[in-house]
């Protein structure tokens, strides 16, 4: 029984789980009850919020613990699963600390210290999402950007997951979700971690089990689109929401099935391998030639680059790609120019559509939005980040592997969308912050799945975690300038009455402008690392071909 959990596919399978369960995007759902119960103004409401995208998003600490726990000197203890138990730690206390503020269980809190249990509670996402991602990368490492957006795709639905399980058992109980997120993260996360390990062994064909587990994802995220469209246009029955719930879990478990054929399919392969190797003559006569004649591709000296300019000598691919066991540590990154062309048009990209999430909510308060639509915003926000995610993921590592499309270049096509949704959303007409929500949402999804991969492709895998968490404090750094410097400043001046409240749309129409402009900023040092890194991802496409 443990022999058959030992496996990359199993590893997978928790990992999905894990990350499902991990409750992003939600702050949306109980930030009016913590607004209420705190006596916080918006701007306030906002600092607590920033909190929250630093947790999410600056995860340095687990990127070091990962590298640390992963070693080989410590292997036979330690593992991924340290991380996830750092994790779960973090956010029950975070989260149950802030549910007992809410309900009166403890004194209200100082500001202070409520950023702090946002701060913890946050944070255990990073924890989640290094473990799993990173283990991912290393298992399947010639498909990173299938994998990532895998991890990536079930964090971001993992929000809608949880809303569904808070409207079918504690609707209309804003303060009990935040208990909800306190428990069922954690015993999922307790109960799963051991089962992800690192397996660096490559059979069978990987890809197509990957793209199973990607069209699972967004089967599910599909029908979390349907259910809460009829949501909003019905109201349903109790029978019916637990209906949809057990559906949804059945989808949920669908992975296992994946696992389970995969593993079978690895076991198989393995036993024509030992029986060819007995007796390779008589199990494929023409194998020896056709081997030759692949270890003589591979040894040529020279090959065309895919785009046709001139040629390059493959032994020089050694010293530009890194394989999944080398690259540069995060001092070394952080002393290249790519690194702060990164990081600078993650600024721009993430930080301002994390700071539309966090203000959907109002914004639609603001536009006249019923709760119950607001929250579906939320849903389909969620929905459609997933649906980024997992899309771009898979998307840039078919372009890249077939036409030699750099992956920036798909960091500057979803910084041009961005321009496109503030401004859709800044004119306010009827319907169009659903527009506006569906591409910020996309949009938001694509940049979470691009920016690990293209950290492991520039800067290797060894660090990955610790670089590529380094880069997402672009996040919050931006979601403190746009949330609380641009929205919250522009909002408050504009709300009036006691309850610092505004409605119509000139409550954020300057915001968007704003945010428009500087993502277009984002867009062209977007592209001047898409010019910086042509070559050497044209480099390597050809190494992937020559494997």
């Amino acid at each position: 029984m443990v022999e058959r959990l030992s496996n990359k596919w199993v590893a997978t399978v928790a990992s999905i789980w894990i990350q499902c369960s991990s409750g992003s995007y939600t702050f949306g759902v109980y930030s009016s009850v913590l607004k209420s119960s705190q006596g916080f103004d918006q701007s306030t409401l906002e600092t607590v919020a920033v909190f929250r995208d630093i947790g999410s998003t600056a995860g340095v600490q687990s990127g070091v613990l990962y590298t640390a726990v992963t070693c080989n000197k410590y292997s036979g203890f330690c593992g991924p699963w340290l991380v996830h138990l750092a994790g779960a730690i973090q956010g029950f206390f975070g989260y149950f600390l802030m549910w007992a503020a809410v309900v009166g269980l403890i004194e209200r809190p100082r500001l202070p210290v409520m950023c702090l249990f946002m701060l913890l509670s946050s944070h255990s996402m990073t924890f989640f999402n290094t473990a799993n991602v990173v283990s991912g990368v290393q298992n399947f490492p010639q498909f990173s950007g299938t994998i990532v957006g895998i991890m990536k795709g079930c964090a971001g639905i993992s929000g809608a997951i949880l809303i569904q399980v808070y409207d079918t058992f504690y609707k209309g109980e804003p303060s009990t979700f935040l208990l909800m997120l306190a428990l069922l993260p954690t015993f999922i996360a307790l109960v799963l971690m051991l089962l992800v390990k690192i397996y660096k062994t490559n059979r069978g064909d990987e890809k197509k089990y990957l793209n199973c587990f990607s069209a699972v994802v967004l089967i599910i995220a599909g029908y979390l689109m349907i259910i809460t469209v009829l949501e909003n246009i019905f109201s349903l029955p109790l029978w019916a929401h637990i209906f949809k719930f057990i559906l949804l879990l059945l989808l949920l478990a669908s992975p296992l099935g994946i696992a389970i054929q995969a593993q079978k399919d690895d076991s198989k392969r393995l036993l024509e391998t030992f029986s060819f190797e007995r007796n390779p003559s008589v199990d494929n006569p023409g194998s020896m030639g056709s081997s030759s004649k692949t270890f003589l591709a591979k040894d040529l000296a020279y090959h065309e680059l895919p785009s046709g300019e001139s040629q390059v000598n493959v032994a020089l691919d050694h010293t530009i790609l890194f394989d999944e066991d080398g690259g540069m540590n995060l001092l070394q990154a952080i002393c290249t120019v790519n690194f702060w062309l990164l990081f600078i048009a993650m600024v721009c990209g993430m930080g301002s559509t994390q700071a539309v999430m966090n203000n959907l909510s109002q914004i639609g308060q603001s536009l006249n939005y019923t709760t119950v639509e607001a929250n579906n915003l939320i849903s389909l926000w969620s929905i459609c980040n997933c649906l980024g995610r997992v899309g771009v993921g898979y998307l840039s590592d078919y372009l890249l592997h077939t036409r030699g499309w750099p992956r920036p270049l798909f960091i500057a096509i979803t910084l041009a969308t961005i321009v496109i949704g503030h401004l859709v959303i800044a004119s306010g007409f009827p319907g169009m912050l659903y527009v506006g929500s569906i591409l910020m949402g996309i949009c938001d999804g694509s940049q979470w799945s691009l920016m690990p991969t293209i950290t492991s492709d520039i800067f290797g895998v060894r660090h990955m975690g610790t670089i590529f968490n380094t880069i997402a404090i672009a996040c919050p750094v931006g979601s403190y300038i746009f949330s609380v410097r641009v929205i919250g400043h522009i909002y408050d001046k504009e709300a009036g009455g006691e309850d610092h409240s505004c409605f119509g749309t000139h409550c954020f129409m300057l915001s968007f402008f704003i945010m428009a402009s500087l993502a277009f900023l984002g867009f062209l040092f977007a592209i001047a690392l898409f010019q910086r890194t042509k070559r050497f991802f044209m480099l390597s496409r050809l190494k992937h071909s020559l494997k």
